[in-house]
């Protein structure tokens, strides 16, 4: 379950999430209850984003806004892709892999986003933003001069603009879901201590390898 409530048709107030309520649901079903859109995910960012209506719009308008971008939709969605992946994030990894796949992407390609570095399926252009993509993502906007002079060398000012902008915002999309624990990325922390078995008795680690 996400770590925050999920607001059910009926509290529902905002003409704008009822619409999408409606839209990617149904008119017939609560989606904090009946969880599934028609796009086979169980939908619950819909509906804890619902918990604010101006939040629920603007981050509407940010889905807007990236596919009227002049931006190559192919590398606007390697992008979003990609910074799934290195967030961490199984739900926005996940829904730009198919986006990518609808827009006629390779699979060869999409199977190599997790290894770019070392695969050898994608153009200059191409890694330019992958790499472009891990210095917003990994270090934070530390991008090398070398990395930004490929995307000079072959996008115009604007649409570097718009894919700093878009790689940025799922970034931010990616870490909330994981934060929140929306759609796929309703899963226990993965990384945990592995506990002895029970009876087993455990020498002190350090007096062994120190070699005491």
């Amino acid at each position: 379950m996400p770590r925050l409530r999920e607001v059910p048709r009926a509290e529902v107030t905002d003409e704008n999430i009822l619409f999408f309520y409606d839209r990617l649901f149904g008119p017939d079903k609560d989606p904090a209850v009946d969880h599934g859109t028609i796009h086979a995910t169980p939908g619950d960012w819909w509906t804890v984003f619902a918990q604010s209506p101006d939040v629920f719009r603007h981050a509407v308008r940010g889905f807007s806004l990236y596919r009227n971008a002049t931006l190559d939709p192919l590398l606007r969605e390697l992008g979003q892709g990609r910074a799934g992946y290195a967030r961490g994030s199984q739900f926005v990894f996940s829904q730009h892999c198919k986006q990518m796949r609808s827009l006629g992407m390779p699979e060869e390609k999409i199977a190599a986003v997790p290894h770019w570095q070392i695969s050898d399926c994608f153009s200059a252009l191409e890694r330019g933003v992958l790499a472009y993509t891990d210095g917003l993502v990994y270090d934070g906007g530390r991008v090398p001069d070398e990395v930004f002079a490929v995307l000079q060398g072959n996008l115009t000012d604007p649409e570097i603009l718009e894919l700093t902008y878009i790689t940025s915002l799922y970034d931010m999309h990616a870490t909330m879901c994981r934060a929140l624990r929306l759609e796929f990325d309703d899963r226990p922390e993965l990384i945990a201590e592995v506990k002895v078995p029970e009876g087993v008795q455990v020498r002190d680690l350090s007096a062994d390898l120190s070699g005491e």
